[in-house]
């Protein structure tokens, strides 16, 4: 699917109270030759948490000790977890409309967006917002902008990083330390 352009929503830039934190863990970094083996949404609306989706799901390959030594997910924990047709069907229903958000977000609605398409014949067309964008705006003179860093230079706890629902609330915490940033520095200007 590499070459096949996505129709897949637009990316925007945008400040809503509205939105739907996605993060997924995966066996690496590309869609076409790694699995997801975690998917977590967490809803917000009007900025306050309302509703969480997290599922374990079970690959067709065995988890390797490094992605199982970052991530803490084991092949034990997934032996019984549904597998990704199920996983992302229910994901999908779970966000609906929702405005996604996540941290270098085309990474995960790329993986969730393929497995959709090829798993049920659906486009993942939400719109979305990405939190490593406004990072790369606010703080240029950081050494890197990785969520943990960014979370670290907010002083927001990033104990339990690399599970998805944990990300989903480390990325939501960066959103609006970095949105209030924002408006700050827009107000000064």
């Amino acid at each position: 699917m590499s070459s096949t352009i996505r129709r897949k929503g637009k990316s925007r830039i945008a400040f809503p109270e509205d939105y739907c934190v996605v993060d997924i863990e995966t066996t690496g970094l590309s869609p076409e030759e790694c699995e997801i083996i975690e998917i977590a949404a967490v809803r917000y609306r009007n900025g306050e948490k309302s509703d969480v989706f997290t599922t374990l799901i079970k690959p067709d390959r065995a988890i390797s000790p490094f992605i199982t030594e970052l991530t803490g997910i084991t092949n034990e924990m997934v032996a019984d977890a549904p597998d990704i047709s199920q996983a992302v069907m229910e994901f999908y229903k779970f966000a609906g409309n929702d405005m996604l958000m996540g941290y270098n977000v085309n990474f995960d609605i790329n993986f969730l967006y393929d497995n959709l398409l090829r798993c049920h014949g659906i486009y993942l067309e939400n719109d979305f917002v990405d939190v490593l964008r406004f990072a790369r705006k606010v703080l240029p003179l950081m050494p890197d902008r990785k969520q943990t860093s960014v979370a670290d230079h907010y002083g927001i706890s990033i104990t339990g990083a690399h599970r998805a629902e944990k990300d989903c609330e480390i990325c939501n915490a960066c959103y609006k330390c970095l949105r209030d940033e924002m408006r700050r520095q827009d107000a000064e200007s």
